[in-house]
């Protein structure tokens, strides 16, 4: 073991056991050819799904789970690192020692002797801070750098407060409930004049009135995105239920009518709302 060694602890052991790794799988002669030949482009789709599959596990509150899937979150950095390196751009280290930098830079109130007042105070104090750098990079939008990868429902709320920012926003929520019903009433409009199929004016009107929701949700202090998914969990959770009951009576889901449909699922909804002794 060498004296540089010594001073190591088993975290940074640990990273550069697999920054090693990351190179072997690279290596044009001996790696594994489905690693060879990714790029960011190919890589990019797993990237963001470790980091739903995080979000899971923290949701689930597993931390068996929680811990493999931050390890397979790590190696998607690690990998983009990689490429970044063999391409002369940047390597991990400069990664790590960039984030480290503007989170020193981002929290004066820590490191630079900075005092606040509030929680209030410190998030305007981040957001200033987020817009300097901007600025300093030539961004001259508002806009800039609300990444277009995130889910729709996120990006639509982030793009709304940005603008609300320098002043563009509706005054209350009660003012975008009316944009929303105004959207809604485009969307009718749009399948009228459609003959009730699908357009592109219907796909354009349905967006509107999506994205009119997602900043009535951002007004009203929820989350668009966190109230879906709880929607999406209480939907299957209740369908479960549904199929479990169906199969109890020997019943064939594809056979139901729509009435048997509703009794189901309002049994189901009256079996969550039922205390358990």
């Amino acid at each position: 073991m060498t004296e540089a060694s010594k001073t190591h602890g088993p975290a940074e052991e640990a990273l550069t056991a697999l920054l090693q790794l990351m190179a072997k799988l690279r290596d044009p002669q001996s790696g594994c050819p489905w690693d060879v030949k990714q790029n960011f482009a190919t890589i990019a789709p797993y990237t963001i799904e470790e980091a739903y599959e995080v979000a899971d596990a923290i949701e689930r509150g597993d931390p068996v789970k929680l811990r493999d899937e931050l390890g397979d979150l790590l190696f998607q950095v690690v990998f983009h690192a990689q490429m970044a390196q063999e391409l002369g751009w940047f390597d991990f280290a400069q990664v790590a020692s960039s984030i480290h930098a503007k989170l020193v830079r981002r929290h004066p109130h820590v490191f630079g002797g900075q005092s606040v007042a509030d929680e209030k105070e410190l998030s305007r104090n981040w957001e200033e801070q987020k817009a300097r750098e901007r600025a300093g990079n030539g961004e001259e939008s508002a806009l800039a750098d609300v990444p277009r990868g995130l889910p729709a429902l996120i990006r639509a709320a982030k793009l709304g407060k940005r603008a609300g920012r320098v002043g563009f926003d509706w005054p209350d929520a009660h003012g975008v409930r009316d944009k929303v019903l105004e959207e809604w009433r485009e969307v009718d409009a749009a399948i009228e004049s459609s003959g009730g199929k699908r357009s592109a004016e219907v796909v354009e009107e349905m967006g509107d009135l999506l994205f009119a929701v997602a900043n009535w949700s951002r007004h009203l202090h929820c989350d668009a995105e966190e109230a879906l998914r709880g929607a999406n969990a209480k939907f299957e959770r209740r369908f479960r239920a549904m199929e479990s009951m169906a199969r109890e009576r020997g019943l064939t889901l594809e056979g139901l009518s729509a009435g048997a449909w509703e009794g189901l699922w309002q049994e189901a909804k009256q079996r969550e709302a039922k205390p358990i002794d």
